[in-house]
């Protein structure tokens, strides 16, 4: 019998990535993270990461069962208990309420980085995991029972599965040649943070444009992190002003709903792109987070469809002996479970997107006037939470 350097090689080490690992800690699984850049598990506690994300209740409920949660400092994250959402007629109006859908919260605003050390430093942890930082893939063969991949600094490894979680451009996803479809949005995400005038109140922000989206997302204190959605223009705009005038062009586009504000990190841009991926399994190998799909931002759902493709893959493989863990069939299990998810979440954000960053001239009331209906119909409105709450 062949001896393998791992049962699970997980090619990532992410928010995904080592989320899984630590989802598979105390198993009998061995587990590897192979990953080309050590996270930065230090900053300066003044400073703000510019990348954050909007953690579901049941994400949460996941990352807590996994021993992350526990990590993370909870100074440096923000409850957020209503959501507040504007047309592009800046009339129509969708209020999510946390307290009147009988729930703690909506969501939780984490930092990337944040997330990252907690994650990180839990699979550090686990006796089973060993995280390999520095290195990278080169080369990748598959066998009927295994997988050999040959890194930079010239070592082989074996494993029963490859994990990719190595994002939206995976290296595992096109040595192996699984055809991803990327549509382009013609849009970048613009972030920044910025300290408010007013508070927040745990209040997330989001207005609807013809040419874009703007959100707003609460920090601790007085703070807020944007995420613009905007076209080639408007970020080339965003990204030449000033502070100051930054500030108040960021202002504006939000009615000045906080007061003034003043910029904590510079404006940064990255591109938008729905991506379909052909499949998410195959012999010895299954993809997850960004690898396996991408979405548009609008929803904040991308990081927590990750963490469901997660947790589905580690209960799909806990269930097996660990000689099973590549086989096709087991892993199967796990692409049937993900793939209506993945696809409502593609397909109602694709939508939306498309709604909204449209300038037809008859589409313009139809789509506020839905917008304020649904504000009007509490039972939909609950239903509406809950799904995501359970995203």
């Amino acid at each position: 019998m062949k001896i393998h350097d791992c049962d699970v090689l997980i090619i990532g080490g992410g928010l995904v990535g080592a989320a899984l690992a630590c989802a598979l800690r105390d198993t009998a699984l061995s587990v590897m993270v192979l990953e080309g850049r050590a996270p930065e598990i230090e900053w300066d506690a003044a400073s703000w990461d510019s990348r954050i994300y909007a953690i579901s209740p049941a994400s949460r409920r996941f990352l807590t069962g996994i021993g992350a949660w526990q990590q993370l400092d909870a100074a440096r994250t923000q409850r957020v208990g209503q959501m507040l959402i504007t047309g592009d007629d800046r009339r129509a109006r969708l209020d999510f309420d946390a307290t009147a859908a009988g729930a703690d919260e909506l969501a939780r605003i984490v930092e990337s980085r944040e997330l990252q050390r907690a994650l990180w430093q839990t699979a550090a942890t686990a006796p089973n995991v060993q995280l390999l930082a520095g290195v990278k893939p080169t080369g990748m063969q598959f066998d009927q029972a295994d997988a050999t991949i040959t890194l930079d600094d010239g070592r082989c490894l074996s494993s029963r599965l490859v994990v990719g979680a190595d994002g939206v451009q995976s290296w595992v996803r096109q040595q192996v040649g699984i055809d991803a479809q990327v549509r382009p949005y013609q849009q970048w995400g613009v972030v920044a943070n910025f300290e408010c005038a007013k508070p927040h109140l745990g209040m997330a922000r989001q207005w609807f444009f013809d040419d874009g989206i703007l959100a707003w997302l609460p920090l601790p204190g007085n703070r807020i992190s944007m995420v613009w959605s905007c076209n080639d223009a408007t970020r080339a705009e965003l990204l030449a002003l000033d502070a100051a005038a930054l500030c108040e062009r960021v202002a504006t586009a939000g009615d000045n709903a906080l007061g003034a504000l003043q910029l904590l990190t510079p404006a940064a841009a990255f591109p938008l792109r729905l991506v379909h991926v052909s499949e998410l399994v195959r012999p010895n190998l299954a993809l997850v987070g960004d690898a396996a799909h991408g979405v548009h931002p609008l929803a904040g759902q991308g990081v927590n469809l990750g963490f469901g493709d997660v947790e589905q893959l580690a209960r799909v493989l806990k269930a097996e002996p660990s000689a099973r863990c590549g086989d096709l069939m087991v892993l199967r299990r796990y692409a049937r479970a993900r793939r209506e998810s993945i696809y409502l979440m593609q397909g109602v954000t694709h939508a939306l997107q498309h709604l909204f960053n449209n300038q037809n001239s008859l589409l313009k009331p139809l789509r506020n006037f839905g917008l304020g209906l649904t504000d009007q119909l509490t039972w939909l409105k609950q239903q509406l939470i809950r799904h995501a709450m359970d995203s």
